[in-house]
């Protein structure tokens, strides 16, 4: 017998969140594996062993850093299109790719020889997985993420920029803007609070309701 939801149609099995640092990606997978019965993956900052260095000398770590997470996404896709459940996917392997890896390139901490690596097998491990059934993007402005960063006190986000969210900012919009590998849900960030209103978490939890029944 399936452990998927009976509130989620039968043929959903992947759900990914997106959106920049700070947008909310861990609390709404927390939330919506809670009420649709899904199980969460997790993005693995704290299993990162690159984290803390690359936050200390973004150049020399750069590379090792975006290694570690695109493995680590890829291995979670790979468990969930071969598992029996619906999974809620904190942050998503193409996010890698076309945010925070050409964002360390262009900006000098990734070297061309590197980044070029690194997109190539990108587009390998792409060509052995399938696109999240649904993608939904948490859209919010600079002054929401930096109240969320400074809110949760993580002592590597200590000393982002602002022109470093902003450059990730503008990335995630082009990406979304011209996303087309799959169904799209875009949320508001600035304008909902589903993390203290129950009410917006019950509007949130309505429209991804009605975005998993229309791909049914």
């Amino acid at each position: 017998m399936s452990e998927t939801s009976p509130k989620t149609p039968p043929n959903i099995k992947h759900v990914a969140i997106a959106g920049n640092i700070g947008a909310g990606k861990t609390t709404l997978s927390e939330k919506l594996g809670k009420h649709f019965g899904w199980h969460v993956h997790y993005e693995s900052t704290n299993e990162n062993p690159y984290l803390s260095d690359f936050y200390e000398d973004m150049q020399r770590w750069s590379f090792n850093l975006q290694i570690h997470f695109l493995n680590s996404r890829y291995q979670q896709v790979l468990k969930i299109l071969s598992g029996d459940r619906t999974v809620v996917q904190d942050r998503t392997i193409y996010e890698d790719a076309y945010i925070f890896a050409p964002n360390l390139h262009d900006m000098g901490l990734m070297s061309t020889r590197d980044f070029e690596n690194y997109f190539q097998l990108f587009k390998t491990m792409c060509s052995q997985i399938q696109p999240p059934d649904l993608l939904i993007y948490l859209r919010a402005s600079i002054p929401t993420l930096v109240s969320r960063i400074q809110e949760r006190g993580r002592d590597y986000e200590g000393n982002m920029s602002l022109d470093y969210l902003k450059r990730l900012n503008e990335r995630y919009e082009n990406w979304i803007g011209n996303y087309t590998d799959g169904k799209l849900h875009i949320i508001n960030a600035d304008e909902v609070d589903f993390i203290r209103n129950p009410e917006d978490l019950g509007e949130v939890i309505n429209q991804v309701s009605a975005e998993l029944h229309g791909l049914f």
